[in-house]
């Protein structure tokens, strides 16, 4: 039997140079790389004749060489190669940059294929840098080429040689995973015969059929964990908390009236918490839709019934933004609420401790400082995880075990369509607020390049001379992106200070982002929200939370290299006050036909279910927030937006086998048990 957990550093052709490479791509072992699928196939095994190609089309021709190849030193790293090719129907140009090889390849006389992009130039076709081979000794060309996701230090040809060795390691000796009972009753592939094709496939039905055996496979498992980590939380007694207390009570009190969502959202929590059955539910709420007073409201539903309540969110400021707004609420109630953070002095942390463990302290709100072994409640009834894809499994049992089966409400910004989130949360009920509060402005989007630089720094200008604050949001550079890729991009501190000294020096501008120390970066964010900087250059760090109602103004840099999800969750921070607001992302021109896309959608909704639709059907797969949001591993090959019938059926699939084996204990179930334990040990290590 192969040994799937063995470094890849041990299959041929690779060695200890391209491991660190691989390793950049999260492939460590053989079982990882015969699981990084390809992202798209050249079909390179057709033929065609070059009067019968079109304009920008790929096509693979088989033509004789028909003159030398000729060398132009065009300029200092700049050498044009060039030869004419022709068949039985017409000619081409052959034509290769900085490729000097190539005049020791190609000879005169000489039939080859062709595989590349062929344009027209005035009367005749062109292709230019095709792959190519000698007829008769084809590597290259004549097959459908696997195209795989890559740095620049690793070529598809290495990851593909790499690719087909771990193939013929597996020659045989590979375990099959799913049960007989499934491969007959679905029709499906075995696991060696599919990763075989899904890499080297003979053609498209092939193709589609080993696709199929793995996208099954993958979304099975995700279903039945999910069952498993409902049925865990379902099997307990958990907390009926006192139905002679009233939410309304709080509602009545708020100083704004509540939304139509917010009260039905309410309405499903309070019959949950009265239940017997620990709560466990999902609450996804747009960027300003008012989750956080909903949490407020439950909290103080626990507290007058006689228990504690834990909220926690993944940033210190953040936390601190929860404490003064549940103190305003709720401390008319004469309910006693506490701030725990890393950064909290060791007295006072000590007091906090000793109140919390007697009783004194009803409500806890914190960062991870809440999951320490010395955190200790004397009667914990309801935990809140704000932002819950900050927080993994793990965690969130480790905050769970401080009580007895408490009640948990997870919350989340990132909109998920209600359709995939029934399906993909299947251990969680769902709660959704789609509705924004009445007063708030729709947020202003504007999709611009860089000839519109001089018009958006007047316009920052105007805003700032008005008394607004501006944020400026730009991805960080990453070592493994070639220097053409990077040209255009600056990491957060070079914009800093070009926006410093060159653009904005009358100003106050200051810079946040990841790697900051936390005490630094709490400062920054500090003196920002108390108007002391006018623009924040920052990472995505500000993506989730922050509330500086005076900020209008969020310009986003290489707004193409950010997901839809991720310029959602942006574009949030600002239009958090009075003030009309606006977003502003700069792209490149010569961005993708996708970067294209996700401007054209961010300009035209505000809705994020709308753009979590349209993030999805664009990047499908693995990134997308929801498995992220859990805790789970990301989809390898299913993409969600594709599969969503097949993941339908596979979940129907899931309840039969749950239905007649709960616990997957019966023999022909074991390669199953294998797989969510697997899956089960993967979601806690992250």
């Amino acid at each position: 039997m192969v040994d799937l957990k063995q470094s890849v550093q041990y299959v041929k052709t690779v060695g200890p140079t391209k491991v660190a490479y691989l390793n950049n791509l999260n492939i460590y072992t053989l079982g990882d790389l015969l699981t990084y699928f390809p992202r798209e196939y050249e079909d390179r095994s057709k033929l065609k004749a070059i009067d019968s190609i079109q304009d920008g089309e790929e096509v693979t021709i088989e033509a004789r060489v028909v003159s030398e190849v000729s060398i132009n030193r065009i300029r200092k790293n700049m050498i044009i190669l060039k030869t004419i090719v022709e068949d039985d129907t017409g000619r081409c140009t052959i034509t290769w940059f900085n490729q000097t090889y190539i005049k020791t390849r190609i000879k005169r006389g000489q039939t080859y294929r062709f595989f590349g992009k062929v344009t027209k130039v005035v009367n005749h076709f062109e292709m230019r840098n095709p792959v190519f081979d000698e007829v008769g000794k084809q590597k290259n060309t004549g097959k459908i080429m696997p195209i795989y996701p890559s740095t620049y230090n690793l070529s598809q040809t290495a990851i593909r040689q790499a690719v087909e060795n771990a193939l013929l390691l597996i020659d045989g000796n590979m375990p099959e995973t799913l049960p007989d009972y499934l491969l007959t009753d679905y029709n499906l592939e075995g696991l060696e015969s599919s990763l075989k094709k899904i890499h080297f496939p003979s053609n498209t039905e092939e193709r589609l059929l080993a696709r199929k055996r793995l996208v099954f496979e993958e979304l099975l498992t995700m279903q039945l964990t999910l069952l498993e980590l409902k049925g865990e939380s379902q099997r307990y007694e958990g907390i009926s908390f006192d139905k002679n207390v009233k939410m309304s009570d709080v509602i009545n009190s708020l100083p704004f009236s509540l939304t139509k969502a917010q009260l039905k959202v309410l309405e499903e929590i309070d019959s949950d918490m009265e239940n017997s059955k620990p709560m466990n539910r999902l609450l996804q709420g747009d960027v300003g839709s008012g989750k956080t007073v909903v949490a407020m409201i439950c909290a103080y539903k626990a507290v007058k019934s006689g228990y504690q309540a834990a909220i926690m969110a993944p940033t210190a400021i953040l936390a601190e933004q929860h404490f003064e707004e549940f103190k305003k609420i709720l401390e008319p109630f004469n309910i006693k609420i506490e701030l725990l953070l890393g950064s909290t002095k060791p007295k006072k942390k000590q007091e906090i401790l000793e109140n919390l463990s007697n009783g004194e302290i009803d409500i806890l709100i914190g960062t991870h400082a809440l999951l320490t072994e010395n955190v200790l409640f004397k009667k914990l009834g309801l935990v809140v995880t704000d932002e819950q894809h900050r927080f993994g499994v793990k965690q969130r049992e480790t905050i769970i075990s401080k009580g007895e089966h408490p009640d948990v409400l997870v919350m989340t910004a990132t909109p998920i369509p209600r359709t995939l989130a029934l399906i993909l949360y299947g251990d969680l009920d769902i709660s959704i607020i789609d509705e924004l509060p009445p007063n708030r402005k729709k947020i202003e989007t504007y999709a611009v390049t860089k000839r519109m630089e001089d018009r958006v720094n007047a316009f920052i200008k105007k805003n700032i001379d008005e008394g607004r604050q501006v944020y400026v949001v730009c991805p960080l550079v990453e070592e493994k992106e070639t220097e053409e890729q990077s040209a255009d991009l600056k990491a957060v501190k070079e914009w800093t200070e070009i926006y410093q000294k060159q653009i904005f020096p009358e100003y106050k501008v200051a810079c946040v982002y990841g790697k900051m120390k936390a005490k630094e970066k709490e400062e920054v964010m500090s003196n920002f929200k108390n108007g002391k900087i006018d623009i924040l250059i920052s990472t995505t760090v500000i993506e989730v939370g922050v509330n500086v109602p005076n900020a209008s103004v969020m310009v986003v840099e290489n707004a193409d290299r950010f997901g839809l999800a991720q310029l959602h969750q942006l574009r949030g921070r600002v239009g958090r006050g009075k003030y009309q607001s606006y977003c502003i992302l700069k792209y490149a021109s010569n961005c993708s036909q996708v970067g294209k896309e996700r401007m054209k959608t961010m300009q035209e909704t505000n809705d994020g279910f709308v753009i979590a639709e349209k993030d999805l059907e664009l990047r499908g797969t693995g990134e997308f927030f929801g498995t992220k949001q859990h805790g789970l591993p990301e989809f390898k090959i299913a993409n969600l937006f594709v599969d969503m019938p097949m993941l339908k059926s596979v979940q129907s699939v899931a309840l039969k086998i749950e239905a007649e084996d709960s616990g997957l204990k019966l023999e022909k179930n074991k390669k199953l048990r294998a797989l969510v334990d697997e899956k089960l040990k993967q979601s806690i290590s992250l």
